[in-house]
């Protein structure tokens, strides 16, 4: 038993003491491995910063070349100055010193200026003398003694070619007119105030006419055209002195019955619609007629106005047939006197451009249309021929004259004009002006031939009493102002709507 004991404490000895050894070892390793990578980390720090030294080197001695290289062109560029500077400077001791010369030259020019003129008047003098004559005595003299003696000669000539010129003048003046009138013909003009649009069913009329006459009405309204739908048996009369609202009502008219649906907001609806439809009818009339007439590059605020004549007329002569027929006209004559044919050929074309703003700007239409061809670009020669083609504007070019003659031409052929229809719609739109010139109404339209004046006025301006009053002052003024047959009937409509959306 003790054995065994002492030989477990030998045991537990030498195992400790074999411990002990192998973990002396163990750390004798750790510290050679460390000691080996702290030299190697201090090697490759070492290299790192001699290499970084080297960069810093190379980079310093880089900038210092640089700096050189900036400095000696600095130099170089204060040299070129430096000479260039000192150049200036010559020059401009050359220029005084000339500018010095010029002067001296004029003083010395205006010396011998003065002594010619001295020297001619003492001339003068010496010839006056021995004359007996002033300088203005001798030359009146001259004049009488040449007079007396080439008079008679004179006046024979100029009698001769007077009477030759006029001969040959009117003769000359009247084939060029002849000639460029037998080349144009033209429709007589019919008037019109009425147009009938045709029913394909009577049914139809009461649609029109609606509930308590509410769509007839509320057509009247959007276009300012008097329908009649009794009258005449399958059809729909519109009636108007204006043909482009008769042109809406007309188209609105036929979309309507096309489409079948017929209330007051499908009306407004079509009516708009109508009313573009009848612009874009303006602007094909009128790039047809400048095509007809061969002048192009219009612009198109010019071009918008011309084809505004197509549904306005003269004395029941359509404007813009008779504003083309003038272009040819002109052409022909321009062409055989030797006139600018484009020039004549445009200025005629738009002549009357005024006449589709004489409702809206004050004047007279041929100052109109030269105002408004200067301000949408037309050419200068353009719009003055277009305005001197009335008396009241002194003619300053051929093609202005031309103009003249052309539009008296057009004018005067038999059926070209008709004047109780150009007196009928100046009695309208008087009618209608009479009526907006009071403050509160939205539009005004003459209707039935001018027996009544429909008026709508602004339901936010004019209450119900004043649109009473309204009426009262509106005839009132009517009676004092216009001559009219028969009777007036002034009707003021006052309307307001309520509009909600169920959605």
């Amino acid at each position: 038993m003790l054995l065994t004991i002492v030989l477990a404490l030998v045991g537990l000895a030498a195992g400790f003491g074999a411990n002990t050894v192998l973990t002396k070892k163990k750390l004798g390793s750790v510290e050679a491995t460390a000691d080996k990578e702290l030299k190697k980390a201090k090697k490759e720090a070492d290299e790192a910063l001699r290499k970084a030294r080297e960069e810093a080197s190379e980079i310093a001695e880089t900038a210092r070349k640089e700096e050189q290289t900036r400095r000696r062109e600095i130099k170089e560029i204060e040299a070129r100055l430096i000479t260039r500077e000192e150049a200036l400077d010559k020059k401009l001791d050359v220029i005084d010193k000339r500018a010095e010369a010029l002067r001296k030259g004029e003083d010395e020019v205006e010396a011998l200026k003065d002594e010619i003129r001295a020297i001619r008047s003492k001339q003068q003098e010496k010839l006056e003398k021995v004359a007996k004559l002033t300088k203005a005595e001798a030359a009146d003299k001259l004049m009488k003694m040449t007079e007396r003696d080439i008079r008679n000669d004179l006046l024979g000539l100029i009698n001769k070619l007077q009477n030759e010129a006029k001969d040959q003048a009117e003769e000359q003046a009247a084939m060029i007119i002849t000639s460029a009138m037998e080349r144009m013909a033209s429709e007589v003009t019919a008037e019109r105030t009425v147009t009938a649009v045709k029913l394909e069913d009577e049914e139809m009329k009461g649609r029109i006419i609606g509930k308590e006459g509410r769509n007839i009405q509320a057509l009247q309204r959007a276009t300012g055209v008097d329908i009649m739908v009794d009258d005449t048996p399958g059809m729909i009369i519109l009636s108007s002195f204006d043909p482009i609202r008769r042109e809406t009502a007309r188209i609105a008219l036929e979309m309507l019955l096309k489409d079948g649906r017929v209330h007051p907001g499908r009306i407004e609806e079509v009516v708009d619609k109508a009313q573009k439809q009848v612009q874009k009818d303006v602007m094909h009339a009128a790039e047809d007629a400048a095509r007809e007439v061969g002048i192009v590059g219009i612009p198109k605020e010019i071009l918008q106005l011309l084809g505004e004549l197509k549904y306005r007329t003269s004395y029941g002569q359509n404007v813009l047939k008779h504003s083309t027929e003038m272009a040819h006209i002109a052409g022909t004559i321009a062409d055989q006197i030797g006139a600018n044919v484009k020039t004549a050929k445009y200025a005629a074309l738009v002549h009357d451009l005024g006449k589709a703003l004489t409702h809206k700007i004050e004047g007279k239409h041929h100052h109109i249309s030269g105002e408004m061809l200067r301000k949408y670009g037309a050419p200068e020669e353009i719009a003055l021929a277009a305005e001197q083609h009335h008396d009241d504007v002194e003619a300053t070019s051929v093609e202005a004259l031309i103009i003249r003659v052309v539009d008296a031409i057009s004018a005067s052929r038999p059926g070209a004009r008709n004047i109780s229809a150009e007196n009928f719609g100046e009695r309208m739109r008087d009618l209608e002006n009479t009526a907006l010139g009071f403050p509160g109404i939205d539009k005004a339209y003459a209707i039935s031939a001018g027996r009544e004046v429909r008026i709508f006025v602004k339901p936010q301006d004019v209450d119900d009493l004043s649109a009473i009053k309204l009426a009262r002052d509106i005839a009132v003024k009517i009676e004092s102002t216009m001559q009219y047959p028969g009777t007036i009937k002034v009707n003021v409509i006052r309307e307001t709507r309520a509009i909600e959306f169920a959605k």
